[in-house]
């Protein structure tokens, strides 16, 4: 960069306070250095002060970054590799003003506290506080399902249903569910890993085992549904593009009275025979306008995976887009 394009800004980071102030800068400077890497600029740290150089939108993203991460290590959040890498991957990528996303939604489970880490999923979040039947569609490693289990979490302890019931349609590359080894609860079990693993981080591995015990939290094949009304429960349905159009209108239609129903689904990687079409993408034709239906669409940008899991799917959506 030209010295002539150089400028600089001098942040002062509130209140001062050592501990908060070594986890903000992280080993060996090792998050300022991943800032300094991502948004080109300089920083110079001394204390609670900090002077950064460069180029003066990139300053601007910066501070902004700088901000959220210092306040959110002050309030005691842990600065992981995953969060910062996000967050400054957010700020590079955009020119408008950096949503704050430490104070608007928490979510407390009892063994960490969940936020958004981009603005479309705080819209995702504020959507299922207020429909109680929501979609959330986007590519892999945008947080659907791991933010869909953190409210079911929360809407548990607050009393606000009685249980949780997780579903996915079974159709997976070249296998059927009758051919798997193992009785129903064994056979469904590896197609809903992705939504044990994230209750098994939010609440614990001992107390989702005892919640399956009480039946307060339910495993139900989709296939099991019919005939059943579901009430006072949140139910999550996760990889929905993988339903044909009757399984997801026999899924829409189990809501009974207090329940919340999410449905999740990345229409890129449909499992399905190509002569049958996907219940998710029907969903959205039929359900568009519909009073009291929440859709949230995610992209690459709200990727919270590895940095390159961002551009493997933009790189995929622009191949598929040019054999069309």
């Amino acid at each position: 960069m030209p010295a002539s394009q150089r400028t600089s800004q001098q942040l002062v980071l509130e209140p001062a306070d050592n501990l908060a102030l070594a986890n903000f800068v992280g080993e060996l400077n090792g998050n300022l250095k991943i800032i300094e890497k991502r948004l080109q600029v300089k920083i110079f740290q001394s204390g609670n002060v900090i002077k950064i150089v460069g180029d003066s939108q990139q300053i601007s993203k910066a501070s902004k970054v700088m901000n959220e991460l210092y306040a959110a290590t002050h309030s005691g959040e842990q600065i992981s590799k995953e969060l910062l890498t996000n967050m400054v991957s957010n700020a590079a990528e955009t020119d408008a003003e950096i949503k704050t996303i430490f104070k608007d939604i928490i979510i407390k489970t009892p063994r960490k506290t969940i936020k958004a880490r981009s603005p479309k999923q705080q819209e995702y979040l504020e959507s299922i506080d207020s429909f109680e039947i929501n979609f959330g569609i986007g590519p892999a490693g945008t947080g659907k399902t791991y933010l869909a289990v953190a409210k079911a979490v929360e809407y548990l302890l607050a009393d606000r249903v009685q249980k949780i019931i997780l579903i996915r349609p079974a159709v997976e590359a070249g296998e059927k569910l009758g051919f798997l080894p193992g009785d129903l609860s064994q056979k469904v079990d590896p197609y809903l890993r992705p939504l044990y693993d994230a209750l098994y981080e939010m609440v614990g591995y001992e107390k989702v085992v005892r919640m399956i015990e009480k039946d307060i939290l339910e495993v139900a094949p989709l296939a099991y549904l019919r005939g059943r009304t579901l009430n006072n429960a949140f139910i999550i349905m996760d990889e929905s593009q993988n339903t044909t159009t009757d399984q997801m209108k026999m899924f829409l239609t189990r809501m009974g009275f207090g329940s919340y129903a999410i449905v999740n689904g990345d229409s890129t990687q449909i499992d399905l025979p190509k002569n049958v079409r996907s219940g998710l993408s029907h969903a959205q034709e039929v359900l568009k306008g519909v009073d009291g239906i929440g859709f949230t669409y995610l992209t690459s940008k709200d990727v919270v995976r590895h940095p390159l899991v961002r551009k493997i799917v933009d790189a995929y959506s622009i191949a598929e887009q040019d054999n069309k």
